[in-house]
Formats: structure tokens, C-alpha cells, sequence
């Protein structure tokens, strides 16, 4: 069941600042649960989501004039594509951060506060691309029709939407 006035591709522009951010991913999920993607799967894209765009409005766009910033989703062979899109820095080094794992067996008092955010991405995400292409950094992210997490499986679609089945 696809929702009327819900479609894909769309393209949802944002200022920089925390607030925006966090309203335009929540804008972004909002038109993706109407389009009929699974509960389940938009917290995965959430989540990516959150951490890729708070690193445009803490790193890349941090004290920068005039920024530009775009989510865009669609799909592509039956997987949804999301553009995290920006006109603020390049990346610092050549490549996307590996996101290493951190040493949680240390106390409390000394856990590392961040630096979650890169390995939650390359976790949950199938592909991930960065890219710089006049004067934007593009980050591509996605997200296949099904994804296996430990034992559990989530579909792209809510059940309710999924094509039924051939006997």
C-alpha cells in the first residue's frame, strides 16, 4: 500500500544547525514510513541518517558561510538510495573513516564520549560512498530490499506492503 502524496525520488533541503537537521530526518522518515518502508527499517535509516548529517552540521558546515544542505531518496533495483549532499569542507582524509571499534571494557569514567558514529554507518548501511564533486561532498548511502541483523531480519517494506507471494 503506497499512501498518496508519498513518493520517491524526493529531495528535502536543510539548514545546517542541529534543529533543522533533526527535522528534516524526521521529515525524511516520515515520507519514507508513508511510502510504505517498514518501522523497523526506518530506524536503521534513522540512525544512519543522524550520524551522517550531524557530521555535515559539526564538521563539514561548522563555521562555513552559506551553506547548502540536501537528503535525497530513491530507488534503484530495489534498493533505497540516500544522498546525504553538502556544500561545506571535504573530507579531511582520502576516503571514508573505517570506524573502528573502541575498547568498552574500560570504566565507566573513561568510555570514549563518540567516535560511534562511522562504524554504526558502515554497520547498518550495504554501501556507503563519499564523494567531492564541484564544491559539494555527496555521500551515498544504501539500503537493501532486506538486511540480516544477528538472527532477526528486517524487510524494506512493511509486511502489509510487501507483493504477495505466487503459489
Amino acid at each position: 500500500m503506497i499512501v498518496p502524496g508519498f513518493h520517491l525520488p524526493f529531495t528535502i533541503k536543510f539548514e545546517t544547525t542541529q534543529v533543522a537537521a533533526r527535522q528534516s530526518i524526521n521529515a525524511v522518515i516520515g515520507r519514507l514510513l508513508g511510502f510504505g518502508i517498514s518501522v523497523d527499517r526506518c530506524g536503521d535509516i534513522e540512525i544512519v541518517l543522524t550520524e551522517a548529517v550531524n557530521n555535515v552540521v559539526e564538521h563539514a558546515c561548522h563555521n562555513i558561510l552559506e551553506p547548502e544542505a540536501w537528503i535525497s531518496c530513491w530507488i534503484k533495483d530495489k534498493a533505497l538510495i540516500v544522498e546525504v549532499i553538502d556544500t561545506g569542507r571535504p573530507m579531511p582524509i582520502e576516503g571514508l573513516p573505517t570506524g573502528s571499534r573502541k575498547d568498552l571494557s574500560v570504566p565507566i569514567a573513561d568510555l570514549p564520549e563518540g567516535g560511534f558514529g562511522w562504524l554504526l554507518i558502515r554497520q547498518i548501511a550495504e554501501t556507503v560512498v563519499y564523494d567531492r564533486k564541484e564544491g559539494r561532498n555527496i555521500l551515498s548511502l544504501e539500503f537493501g530490499p532486506e538486511k540480516k541483523v544477528g538472527r532477526h531480519e528486517t524487510a524494506m517494506f512493511a509486511p502489509h506492503c510487501r507483493p504477495k507471494q505466487k503459489p
